[in-house]
């Protein structure tokens, strides 16, 4: 579940010697049957990570042709770099744009310009929600520097059919066409909003969803945004984790280069995976943490 300041109580929570900051549960796994199937069905593919490319960006929960409903959510990744809002110069770190039914720009001098077909998330966003006409459009991730200058670190274009309003009526799985049905349930569900308010998540694995080692875990916040430690921003902060298991902590990274996502590699076995969302001291946590239930229950060789 996703945590509103003022809104929810949280509880302190004791792991081991360590009296832990309060913390919420991470959102729980489909209740129904055929949703929790079909949206396990997909974990490896959510969870795999990239040995492939050092650097990249790209959509976490977006693929090419998925068909969604409008508002609908955006969530970016990036690997081999950090996230610092706008306008605070730091090699190796920068902020996302979104292209749409726009080309890449020809002139890699050029500053990315601010349209309805180039949006800036200079404030150190994860994600964003965008509402679209129906219709087919396209996509593409674009990371630039403090002064909106592109990298050309950038991810594959995608297109994506907007179907109708988010208000219609939802996709519904029908157990007598699983593969077709489950394909446009588990692309409404992904691209869904999430609610307002501030909070900081796992964004690619639910509390409790069994997983194989070696795998990717991508973050978000909302109510702020990311930076790297050594550029002072307002209303920033970065990620931060520990994981425990049977009370004991077996493994933690203070991410204050900026990165919002991480690869672990665990035994099988039930862990306590805990996301803070810290200051550039790495010690005042800006935001209740998040807590999710990691079941690993197989190795695989990349």
């Amino acid at each position: 579940m996703f945590l509103r300041r003022g809104c929810a109580a949280v509880v302190p929570v004791v792991l081991g010697l360590v009296t832990a900051i309060e913390a919420v549960q991470a959102m729980p796994l489909p209740k129904g049957e055929l949703e929790r199937s079909c949206w396990q069905r997909h974990t490896r593919e959510r969870t795999r990570p990239n040995i492939k490319e050092a650097t990249l960006v790209e959509f976490s929960n977006l693929r090419h042709r998925d068909r969604v409903r409008s508002p609908f959510m955006v969530e970016f990744a990036v690997r081999g770099m950090g996230v610092v809002p706008a306008g605070k110069a730091m090699a190796g770190t920068g902020h996302h744009h979104i292209l749409i039914n726009t080309p890449l720009p020809l002139n890699i001098g050029e500053k990315i310009p601010f349209s309805d077909t180039h949006k800036h998330f200079g404030k150190g966003q994860t994600f964003a929600v965008l509402d679209l006409p129906t219709g087919r459009h396209t996509l593409r991730l674009l990371f630039a520097d403090h002064d909106h200058r592109p990298y050309f670190v950038y991810s594959r274009e995608i297109t994506i059919d907007v179907i109708g309003r988010r208000n219609s009526i939802a996709p519904v799985i029908n157990p007598d066409r699983f593969d077709e049905t489950c394909a446009e349930w588990y692309q409404d569900e992904l691209s869904r909003p999430r609610p307002p308010g501030e909070w900081v998540t796992v964004s690619n694995l639910r509390d409790g969803e069994p997983v194989a080692s070696p795998f990717s875990l991508h973050f978000g916040v909302e109510g702020y945004g990311v930076c790297a430690v050594g550029v002072g921003a307002e209303r920033t902060g970065h990620f931060k984790y520990e994981v425990y298991r049977e009370k004991q902590m077996v493994q933690q990274a203070d991410l204050g280069n900026g990165a919002t996502q991480a690869t672990l590699s665990l035994p099988n076995g039930t862990y306590t995976f805990r996301l803070r969302f810290v200051d550039a001291t790495g010690q005042r946590d800006l935001l209740p943490a998040q807590d999710l239930s990691l079941v690993v229950n197989a190795q695989n060789r990349l």
